[in-house]
């Protein structure tokens, strides 16, 4: 270290800098890792490629700095500089920290939750932070047991979930939190609020883009359809949509999830009057047909949490 250090003092001083920019560079010169570099790489380097190296030393030691106190004014925001040797000169350049990696990720992760018409944050959900009590221990394991079974088999058909419980159990976060975790081993999925999409599909028949969005919904990788009967529905939206969706998904054998207020029974029988007032027995139960296909009914009780939260706020 000694002998790296007697060079670096006979460069500044041989070297005609301005005093301004010698002062600079004698503080660039007593870096350790500047120093430790010069060492480590003392065969490949000689008092010409030092000098010549001096810009770079200058920001590696300047940026490193700022770095280290997390000023804004970094050149690369979330990347640690380091050195390198580049065609027998000194070089900077920069590497991605954990953080950086950790947000590229999580963002990644949220690149693959398509979210339509869904409640802030369900992105974001997780199974890990999912709270369990005994009312909502047989869903969190069935979902868990879904993701094993679909990361491991993805081409296998495998049953979604038909969760069913009151208000504020913890259905939409439960589905977020399977997509989250799916995410997480790159497999996308879409969580859509139906009774949203109802209203959103009414809409464009005007805009003449129905049939589009229709099959945007039906190929989906991995589907989930939330709060489904929270609305009456006419016939058009429970015959030529949602029972245009679901029987592609049933020939496809396509995952597929489900969350609503009312058991499977009371679906049926809730899909059985149109908004008209229709008596449609027959077609309620074609629709029932294919969601008990596709997913496996499972009930969750409880408090209802978002209430809880607004009284504790």
């Amino acid at each position: 270290m000694d002998d790296v250090g007697k060079s670096l003092t006979k460069i500044i001083k041989e070297r005609k800098w301005n005093e301004e920019f010698n002062n600079l560079m004698q503080n660039v010169m007593k870096d350790p890792d500047v120093v430790q570099f010069i060492q480590e790489h003392a065969e490949e380097l000689d008092n010409p490629a030092i000098e010549k190296s001096a810009a770079k030393l200058y920001e590696f030691v300047n940026e490193k700095k700022k770095y280290q106190d997390n000023k804004a004014n970094q050149l690369a925001p979330g990347y640690e500089p380091k050195l390198i040797m580049n065609h027998h000169y000194i070089d900077v350049t920069y590497v991605p920290t954990s953080e950086l990696v950790a947000k590229q990720r999580e963002k990644s992760i949220k690149n693959l939750i398509h979210s339509m018409d869904m409640p802030k944050g369900i992105r974001e959900a997780t199974l890990d932070e999912f709270q369990s009590t005994n009312e909502r221990q047989e869903a969190l394991i069935e979902a868990i047991k879904f993701v094993e079974a679909y990361t491991n088999e993805p081409k296998k058909f495998q049953r979604g979930l038909y969760l069913q419980g009151s208000f504020g159990v913890g259905k939409t976060y439960l589905l977020g939190a399977v997509a989250h975790a799916l995410a997480k081993s790159g497999f996308p999925s879409t969580l859509m609020h139906f009774p949203s999409f109802a209203v959103e599909m009414k809409q464009s028949i005007g805009q003449n883009t129905t049939g589009e969005k229709i099959e945007a919904v039906k190929k989906a990788p991995i589907l989930m359809l939330d709060d489904i009967g929270a609305d009456s529905m006419s016939s058009w939206i429970r015959d030529d949509v949602l029972g245009v969706i679901l029987q592609h998904r049933m020939q496809e054998q396509l995952p597929t999830f489900f969350s609503s207020n009312l058991a499977m029974e009371q679906l049926e029988e809730h899909l059985t009057f149109t908004q008209r007032g229709e008596d449609e027995p027959l077609k309620a139960q074609r629709i029932m047909e294919r969601v008990r296909f596709l997913a496996k009914e499972v009930t969750m009780q409880g408090v209802n949490r978002r209430q809880q939260q607004y009284e504790n706020e």
